[in-house]
């Protein structure tokens, strides 16, 4: 099997020693397979964490897109995985990068819930207020497509200590309290009231 393959399956494997030794062989970091995905793409979707630092250690981008427009790093935010998220930090990925949606990686982390990896994304200075291309903002995401439990409470929690702007409407004009009312997310209505949101 050539090199490049090897690399390939090995990082969708998670077999980190094996990919160490693809690289030693010459296989090319930024290789891509049928939906061009790179090696790394495919270690942080499947929260292989060591095989993605020994990939970070040799140079790979975590910013190379997919044909769906995923890349390693916006990966994280759909899988939550805070270990990923630190391994990938040192390659300095860039937070602005959006995914098919138009979305930075805190987006779809607070619309499904991940809780521990809003709280450490956010350390980062990604972009709080970033709008998609529903004309949401990751805010907004947590109201809308949140169910309002304890985890959602504790992402809109977290979003108003990190300075969110709580009146920022959606495509239709609803604020996120407006939107928490119309979902009967009381709790939610209520943190947004509290911090001053209108």
């Amino acid at each position: 099997m050539p090199a490049d393959e090897t690399l390939l399956k090995a990082a969708s494997q998670g077999d980190a020693s094996a990919v160490r030794d693809a690289l030693t062989s010459g296989a090319d970091t930024e290789t891509r397979d049928g939906r061009r995905r790179t090696p790394l793409l495919l270690a942080s979707a499947a929260d292989h964490v060591e095989a993605a630092k020994v990939l970070v250690a040799a140079g790979a981008n975590p910013d190379a897109q997919d044909d769906q427009r995923a890349s390693a790093f916006l990966v994280t935010g759909v899988t939550g995985s805070v270990a990923m998220l630190h391994a990938l930090l040192p390659a300095k990925p860039d937070l602005t990068l959006t995914n098919r949606y138009g979305g930075v990686a805190l987006i779809p982390a607070c619309e499904r819930g991940h809780v521990d990896y809003v709280r450490e994304v956010l350390k980062t200075g990604i972009n709080v207020d970033h709008v998609n291309d529903l004309g949401w903002t990751a805010l907004l995401e947590a109201v809308i497509l949140g169910d309002g439990s304890t985890a959602y409470q504790q992402i809109v929690q977290l979003l108003i200590t990190a300075g969110a702007d709580l009146d920022l409407p959606d495509a239709e004009g609803v604020t996120p309290l407006q939107n928490a009312l119309r979902k009967d997310h009381h709790a939610l209505a209520t943190l947004l009231r509290t911090a001053g949101a209108h």
